[in-house]
């Protein structure tokens, strides 16, 4: 997960968070540049509904604003903010049963064209349409185990630290979403042919 600029952007992020904790709305706002589209990915992904995932999405930088004076500027800051969007994601889908909104981002990079021979393009929108049925099953805790996983790349260990849970745990809420999808596909194409690798 890490990359060559990951410790100059922990060092900004760290910059940023003693002038947020003075009041710094500028520093605020550079934050919410910087990391907005993944937050607001994991929320759509969890709750399902672009207006829930908009209100999360604000609600986790009002949480970073009212608790930067008490964070440590030595960690990576997007995990905490995942852990933020994550419980208030959890918590919107337990309050909220309106779904208007799937998980697109996710079935695309599940089923990403340009990982697939040419004569598979073809099922790719009735492929997008079996996941997001298939998603629909799930509870919001496998859902954002999968986007963390595929739509951002977390691993096992990170993911269970971001939403505070044993690593068994995210395997196995990992591993009963693969076979969801995989049970659906096959159920539909009556073969693995068409599964994508990682599955």
């Amino acid at each position: 997960m890490t990359d060559s600029g990951d410790l100059d952007e922990s060092s900004q992020d760290a910059g940023l968070l003693v002038r947020i904790a003075h009041g710094d709305l500028v520093a605020l706002e550079q934050l919410f540049a910087r990391y907005q589209r993944q937050i607001f990915q994991l929320a759509l992904g969890v709750t399902r509904d672009i207006e829930t995932a908009e209100e999360v999405l604000q609600d986790t930088f009002y949480r970073l604003y009212t608790h930067a004076a008490k964070l440590d500027g030595s960690l990576p800051l997007l995990p905490w903010l995942y852990r933020v969007a994550a419980n208030l994601s959890y918590n919107q889908s337990r309050r909220r049963s309106r779904l208007s909104e799937s998980l697109h981002a996710l079935a695309e990079r599940l089923f990403d064209p340009a990982r697939r021979s040419p004569e598979h393009i073809a099922e790719h929108h009735e492929l997008q349409s079996i996941i997001r049925a298939t998603l629909e099953e799930l509870t919001p805790n496998h859902r954002a185990v999968l986007v963390l996983h595929y739509l951002h790349d977390y691993s096992i260990t990170e993911i269970a630290s971001i939403l505070d849970c044993p690593e068994g745990t995210v395997k196995s809420r990992l591993h009963h979403a693969r076979k969801l999808l995989k049970e659906r596909l096959q159920q539909r194409y009556g073969g693995s042919t068409l599964l994508p690798d990682q599955l």
